[in-house]
């Protein structure tokens, strides 16, 4: 039993040493760099008061039940294991969201990345017009309403007009009421307005490559556009493939306002219920503020484990 003891005295030994010396470090930093931590001061604080401090309120009420109306009691893990063992609803959300990320997620991205390659390769006119068209779905906050028109469930509905008049069905198809056609027809609507901050964050990386490398790449043995594209062109714009992955992934995830307005609020049998229509459901009607900050810290969770398995492919290209 000593030695268990004298062991675990020397670990928080080694530990408490080496914060001290990352603390010494930090603060030898600082008084060098004084001017530059000055400026960089109001971003930070407004990035911890506005980013990270709700976060970790959001950690903390996770484990409390919190109605807004009497102060938090804490209940330790009783909400998550709620959320994964007692709320069907909610798994069924996490299947609906999965789903939705995994299908509109990498479509999105390589669409965007497709897109802006081809784009950029055109004259500058005709270059600006075509980005304009592509990015228009993006800057029309309620565009998406025409897809309702297109797929509405009477036989006046652009979609069950066509279908009626070839014969193909004989009834009109309620498309965001039945189960079997509200999250196809959904995904459909939200990936023809998904090109927004990642499709201009690579046209931007595609403008900024030095066309020398291109030469050089010639003369080096790159016979095709192909070759250019993977030995040349994605290594350069990483960044900003990475930084188009990590909004194509928090939009993925973050799916609901649109799924409601199309489905319903709640959707039949909730097929479009989503983490973050949960929640809200949670947080905005019923006020269950711990469970919904439960709920929020496992979207978190998802979102950042995703992000850094994207990134960590996506490393690999700039080697």
């Amino acid at each position: 039993m000593q030695p268990v003891i004298e062991s675990n005295k020397g670990l928080i030994r080694g530990i408490s040493a080496k914060i001290k010396g990352v603390s010494r470090y930090v603060m030898n930093d600082i008084k060098e760099n004084k001017v530059s931590y000055l400026l960089v001061m109001p971003y930070w604080i407004i990035f911890f008061v506005f980013t990270i401090l709700p976060v970790l309120v959001a950690i903390v009420l996770s484990f409390t039940y919190y109605n807004m109306l009497e102060p938090p009691q804490w209940v330790g893990l009783h909400n998550y294991l709620q959320l994964f063992l007692d709320d069907d609803v909610f798994l069924i959300a996490i299947k609906n969201t999965f789903v939705f990320a995994l299908v509109t997620g990498p479509i999105s991205f390589f669409a965007c990345l497709l897109l802006a390659w081809m784009i950029n390769e055109l004259k500058p006119k005709i270059r600006a017009f075509l980005t304009l068209l592509f990015y228009a779905p993006a800057l029309t906050g309620q565009g998406y309403f025409i897809w309702r028109i297109m797929f509405d469930g009477s036989a006046y509905g652009y979609v069950n007009g066509i279908l009626l008049y070839w014969g193909i069905i004989t009834e009109p198809i309620q498309f965001f009421q039945d189960p079997k056609y509200i999250m196809p027809v959904s995904i459909l609507c939200v990936l023809w307005s998904s090109l927004g901050t990642s499709f201009l964050s690579f046209i931007g990386g595609l403008q900024g490559i030095d066309k020398s490398l291109y030469e050089a790449g010639a003369v080096d043995g790159i016979r095709n556009r192909w070759q250019e594209l993977w030995y040349i062109t994605l290594p350069q714009i990483v960044p900003h493939m990475m930084f188009g992955a990590i909004m194509t992934i928090t939009q993925s995830f973050a799916a609901a306002d649109q799924l409601i307005q199309l489905a319903g609020f709640p959707s039949t049998d909730y097929a479009a219920r989503t983490i973050v229509s949960h929640l809200m459901d949670y947080g905005n009607i019923r006020f269950e503020m711990g469970y919904a900050s439960a709920i929020a810290v496992v979207l978190f969770a998802f979102m950042v484990i995703t992000q850094r398995v994207v990134q960590k492919y996506l490393s690999k290209l700039r080697d």
